[in-house]
């Protein structure tokens, strides 16, 4: 495998590439251009990726597993891949695809998933505090105990999620369609839902002081 190749980003056919192969363990892909590569199974455990361009990159079933992903993957195809623990803090995720990620005890504060599809991942207690989820698709997706304080859920699409104990205290859910979801014991203080579809949403024991309906 040539190293400088993937450095200097011109290789982007690299399915299955693995990270932790003695000639590549300690190679630097710090703000690397893969924007549009083939990254179709590959092992990035571990990897500095800041400031990485991986938009448009298909990274189907990739591990990213504790990797600093703190970059562009704007309409990145993220289907199926670990990204547990990931740093993903600030980065553009708008219009991704993540159906089927593992994003366990990720951090994506205030990352930009506008347009991101969403739908039914496990986002249980991950931390989504101030992040843009403006138009995202989170059908059916389990947001126990998630941090979404202050994110900005304008016409976000949220039917039958999960939303047990999420904090949502001033977040923007202005249009968004919460039908059948699971608001128990949510936190909504000081929230703004006007226009919001809350049709058939269970809020027994919500917190909706000071929220704006």
């Amino acid at each position: 495998m040539d190293i400088e190749a993937i450095r200097s980003g011109s290789q982007k056919n690299l399915p299955g590439i693995d990270l932790e192969d003695e000639d590549l363990k300690h190679c630097q892909l710090e703000r690397v251009n893969l924007a549009g590569a083939n990254l179709v199974g590959t092992n990035f455990t571990g990897a500095n990726l800041r400031g990485a361009r991986l938009d448009g990159a298909n990274l189907l079933g990739a591990n990213l597993n504790t990797a600093d992903l703190r970059g562009n993957l704007l309409g990145a195809n993220l289907m199926q891949a670990n990204l547990t623990q990931a740093d993903l803090r600030g980065s553009n995720l708008r219009g991704a695809n993540l159906m089927g990620a593992k994003l366990v005890q990720a951090s994506l504060a205030g990352a930009f998933l506008s347009g991101a599809n969403l739908t039914g991942v496990n986002l249980q207690g991950v931390d989504l505090r101030g992040a843009d989820l403006r138009g995202t698709n989170l059908n059916s997706a389990n947001l126990k105990g998630a941090n979404l304080a202050q994110a900005d859920l304008q016409g976000a699409s949220l039917s039958e999620a999960n939303l047990e104990e999420a904090d949502l205290s001033g977040a923007n859910l202005a249009g968004a369609n919460l039908a059948r979801a699971n608001l128990l014991c949510a936190e909504i203080i000081g929230s703004n839902l006007t226009g919001a579809n809350l049709e058939q949403a269970c809020v027994i024991g919500t917190h909706l002081a000071k929220s704006l309906m």
